[in-house]
């Protein structure tokens, strides 16, 4: 089963940044650790050979996981979702049953970092969030308990 993946520009811009280097710059690293490895002989027992040839296959298993990443990618501005709610690439505040106030965006999941309010679109709480505008209240269950949220603005 193959799915869209959505990612702002800038996310999508560092990810064939990454891709580049390890086309280039990594994959030649790489080539030149097992050349110097090989040169040392018997590679049955040569830890230097077997880790760089590990370090080969995970670097190409990534490039693999980025083409079809990229290729795959729906890239999502942001936009004003005051009339639409909240959606993919909209930011937002709101506050939680303490009464504090709480910055988020709604991001695709290779560019979530929760610490950062970027919510991932896939994760309990980022559905939660998807099509509610400002007054809308959620409930999410979580370890911790429920978590209830009411949206106080959309940016």
């Amino acid at each position: 089963m193959t799915t869209n993946k959505f990612i702002s520009p800038e996310g999508l811009e560092k990810l064939k940044e990454e891709l580049t280097h390890r086309q280039t710059v990594l994959r030649r690293s790489i080539a030149d650790s097992i050349g110097t490895a090989k040169e040392q002989g018997d590679l049955s027992e040569n830890f230097e050979y077997q880790d760089a040839k590990d370090r080969q296959a995970q670097n190409e298993a990534r490039i693999i996981d980025l083409r079809d990443f990229i290729a795959r990618a729906i890239i999502v501005e942001k936009r004003d979702s005051a009339e639409f709610g909240i959606g993919v690439g909209t930011a937002f505040v709101a506050k939680n049953q303490a009464g504090d106030d709480k910055s988020f965006e709604i991001v695709g999941a290779t560019e979530a970092d929760p610490m950062a309010g970027k919510i991932s679109n896939d994760s309990p709480i980022g559905k939660a969030f998807l099509g509610k505008k400002v007054g809308d209240t959620i409930e999410v269950d979580a370890p911790a308990g429920t978590i209830i949220y009411t949206v106080v603005s959309i940016t």
